[in-house]
């Protein structure tokens, strides 16, 4: 893997439960050039013995980032912009200005992001559009939904590529080419 300059954005996970869905954010973040982080408590371990176990060979070319709580996480990380995820938002993804190094925050499995997170940031609250009657997406999956879209809004405004071997690059690459 080629490393990217910087990331494409940041996804930052709250309180995960499931081990294998965030195995499976962190490839979709490897794959797509995004930095992992972790918030406290999580549901599995993180060692490398843990790691090691569970085939999560990348994780060490990952290098999530671990953080006590919501703010701990604010002050480590400084976010510029954050857009928090969650089936009670109201504006879909695709209403979003999404900008380089953006922070995509979701919540846990069972029960989404808290209140106490989601009313410090009313206007910058997103969801995944269903048809009535579905309550949610699996959180990998969601997360992969958003990452995507974007880089889509990335690339179509020229702030990032794709290569003829559909390989993302930081759009200022190609002028030093």
């Amino acid at each position: 893997m080629v490393a990217v300059p910087r990331p494409f954005f940041h996804v930052v996970l709250h309180e995960p439960e499931i081990p294998n869905n965030t195995g499976n954010i962190g490839r979709t973040c490897i794959a797509c050039g995004c930095a992992l982080h972790l918030i406290r408590p999580l549901g599995f371990d993180t060692d490398e013995k843990a790691c090691r176990r569970a085939g999560l060979d990348y994780w060490p070319r990952l290098r999530p980032v671990e953080h006590a709580s919501f703010d701990a996480y604010l002050a480590a990380a400084a976010p510029a912009s954050v857009w928090l995820f969650s089936t009670r938002a109201r504006a879909p993804l695709w209403n979003a200005p999404f900008r380089p190094g953006d922070h995509l925050v979701f919540g846990k499995e069972t029960a989404g992001l808290p209140d106490p997170i989601l009313d410090r940031y009313p206007e910058r609250r997103l969801l995944l559009p269903m048809v009535p009657g579905e309550r949610s997406l699996n959180l990998a999956t969601a997360v992969c939904a958003a990452v995507y879209e974007g880089l889509r809004r990335l690339v179509s405004s020229g702030i990032a590529g794709v290569t003829p071997d559909g390989r993302l690059h930081w759009a200022e690459q190609e002028a030093r080419s």
